[in-house]
């Protein structure tokens, strides 16, 4: 039986932007390639002209042109296209094919009414939100931090703050105070744009008491602009402008500040469960030429297109969903509760704004699946032609629920990548077949290997993750790492030289990848290398079990030490020998006797960061004796209690737990 689910049209290359571009190639640079291989390897060994291609093909507004494309290759320390002076704002505001009366934001949510901005509006908007940021003394390299959710008002601040050349950061007003000061503090930001609080489904959720704490913390705010979201009647605490001040009508023109290519352009974070989240700078001209090159020859949008993903402002895939407009995409927004009133509600708003590209969570598509959701049947989804997956790996069977209850005739494009780079760095091509299970390619110029432990690169086994040439897209730096030594060790410290992401990943024969998880939270069992994410899928196949955790304790000597399960249950279920059994007989079925665990706990929930990630080294770390406010900062979880169980567990199964010291390394 053939795993392949989906096939490219016989007249892809005449239907696809990746299809233009090819004939742009051909036309443009006498370049010609057989198939998408051929073109990857061109894009990761010739670094220079194939970043050159895309800065042209996409015509590119720049000040100032660039003197070359890539001065020194290695990493860190690569520097793209200098000399170049440009602006993130002024290439996404161009929406290129779109007229001026073209909606380009199209708002749902659940504490207000819908919301639509023209290409001309959003214009409008920037320009008077540009001048009210000005009027408040913003200029370049000043920090403007949003306190709000996925709504209009936070694109208008990201981009009116980029066209000044001000670097913008957002914190969902979900974050709690801790979270977000832990945060702000490190870059400093001299304005605050806040909301009241939010409604989440049917709950209303004040947080002016956070932004009040938020305030108090940060020293370095000059002023704060309140958006009476939930509250329109009380736009903004004491001493703080509203919203319709900032965006007061104006007579200034609006005008982007030139900057560099690698000028910043906002500061994203890692989870920070382990310790402060690392600010990860990113700049102008990289993010812009990541997301043109992924958003059209990747997911393959363009003018005709509304691009939507359900995310926050928390979470990458927020900054990546709002470059849309400049590949003349509109983008959908949606803040609120995805279960509220049921699953069905995401769908039900693809139909009601006409979505073509509907891009979501891996377990959310599980969890409809879960559910018996049949979405073709509760929306006309005739639009959709592109549905993207991220967040954790996709099993097979979230493909084939896909194909079975989503659209026959649409390409699920499941992509990994991060924060750090702020784009998928392996995903889906319209070129290239759809197979159950599994990552269509590497992206164009992402140089994606797995290296083996010795270092070596392998094809068709298990690896370390590693990307071996420079992106435009990766970080400028950490904020407050002037020598770079932060940075450093976050990715380079295992290969000199080569970057080190962190995830498990099989690249097999024909370009295809499996993310397996985290590296960090491998389990190896006797020496041979488990994956979390095929093991998850097992698991919480079954009816019984809502959500889970595992983790391995490694045995000093050398043996295969414990593997345990955690387990959250369906509601009025309990955990007993019966379904212990069936847990691990579906294991050992499915997968192999090595994954069969040693013991199987029953817990509340699974602790999760607040883009939903699991936490397994936390949990790890707790298991083996670390205090729980040592093994995890509480603030970067959506359920810290979550914790409280595997302390207790910690203690119960051996109650004079200390700390293990380290093991000295061995001498060279």
């Amino acid at each position: 039986m053939t795993d392949v689910l989906w096939t490219p049209p016989a007249d892809v290359l005449q239907r696809s932007r990746i299809g233009a571009y090819l004939g742009w190639l051909a036309e443009h640079r006498g370049l010609e390639f057989a198939d998408y291989d051929a073109l990857w390897q061109w894009s990761v060994t010739d670094l220079d002209a194939f970043w050159r291609s895309i800065w042209d093909h996409f015509e590119v507004i720049a000040h100032t042109p660039p003197t070359a494309t890539l001065t020194d290759r290695g990493l860190p320390g690569a520097r793209w296209f200098p000399g170049a002076m440009l602006n993130y704002a002024e290439n996404v505001l161009r929406m290129p094919g779109r007229a001026d009366d073209d909606p380009m934001v199209i708002a749902h949510g659940q504490t207000r009414d819908p919301v639509v901005l023209t290409a001309a509006q959003l214009r409008e908007q920037v320009r008077r939100v540009a001048a009210g940021l000005r009027r408040l003394g913003v200029g370049a390299g000043d920090r403007v931090a949003a306190y709000a959710p996925n709504i209009p008002e936070t694109y208008v601040l990201l981009l009116a703050t980029a066209s000044l050349g001000a670097i913008f950061s957002s914190c969902a007003p979900e974050f709690g105070t801790r979270s977000v000061t832990d945060r702000w503090q490190q870059i400093e930001p001299t304005v605050l744009v806040a909301v009241d609080g939010y409604r989440y489904g049917d709950k209303s959720v004040d947080r002016r008491a956070e932004v009040a704490a938020i305030r108090a913390a940060l020293p370095s705010l000059r002023h704060t602009v309140g958006i009476g979201y939930l509250d329109p009647a009380d736009p903004a605490p004491d001493g703080a402008l509203a919203w319709a001040e900032l965006a007061a009508e104006t007579d200034e023109p609006l005008t982007f500040a030139p900057v560099p290519f690698d000028h910043p352009l906002y500061v994203l974070y890692s989870s920070g469960t382990t310790g402060l989240p690392k600010p990860i700078v990113h700049g102008h001209g990289g993010i812009l030429l990541e997301h043109l090159k992924m958003l059209a020859l990747h997911h393959d949008l363009g003018p005709a297109d509304r691009f939507f993903w359900f995310t926050t402002t928390g979470w990458m895939m927020w900054n990546f969903l709002v470059s849309g407009p400049a590949v003349g995409a509109a983008i959908v927004l949606f803040d609120g509760n995805p279960g509220h009133p049921d699953l069905g509600g995401l769908w039900r708003l693809a139909e009601q704004t006409g979505t073509t590209y509907f891009g979501t969570s891996a377990p959310y598509l599980l969890a409809c699946r879960k559910a018996g959701l049949v979405p073709r049947e509760i929306a006309d989804l005739s639009a959709l032609r592109g549905l993207g997956s991220t967040g954790a790996p996709l099993p097979a069977e979230g493909f084939t629920w896909v194909y079975d209850a989503v659209g026959a005739d649409l390409q699920l494009q499941s992509l990994s990548g991060g924060t750090d780079v702020c784009t998928g760095f392996v995903g889906g091509v319209p070129l290239l077949p759809v197979h159950a299970g599994e990552i269509t390619c590497r992206a164009l110029g992402a140089k994606v290997e797995a290296r083996s432990a010795d270092g070596t690169p392998v094809v068709g086994e298990l690896g370390e993750l590693v990307i071996t040439e420079p992106m435009p897209s990766m970080p400028v730096g950490f904020w407050n790492d002037p020598e770079g030594v932060r940075y450093r060790e976050a990715y380079f410290d295992v290969y000199p030289g080569v970057w080190r992401h962190g995830d498990w990943i099989t690249i097999n024969s024909r370009g295809g990848c499996v993310i397996a998880g985290r590296s960090d939270a491998t389990l190896n069992r006797g020496g041979v290398r488990l994956g979390t994410a095929e093991f998850y899928s097992v698991v919480e196949g079954l009816d019984e079990v809502v959500d889970s955790v595992v983790v391995h304790l490694e045995d000093d000597e050398g043996g295969a030490g414990e593997l345990l399960l955690f387990v959250v249950l369906a509601e009025g279920l309990a955990l007993d020998d019966e379904l212990r059994r069936k847990i691990c007989r579906e294991l050992r079925t499915a997968l192999s006797p090595r994954h069969v665990p040693d013991e199987i706990h029953e817990v509340r929930a699974v602790p999760r960061t607040l883009s939903a990630k699991k936490l397994e080294v936390p949990v790890k770390k707790i298991l083996t004796g670390t205090p729980v406010d040592q093994a995890a900062a509480k603030g970067a979880l959506a359920n810290p209690d979550s914790l409280t169980a595997f302390a207790a567990l910690a203690h119960h199964r051996t109650p004079d737990l200390t700390p293990t010291p380290p093991t000295p390394p061995p001498p060279p």
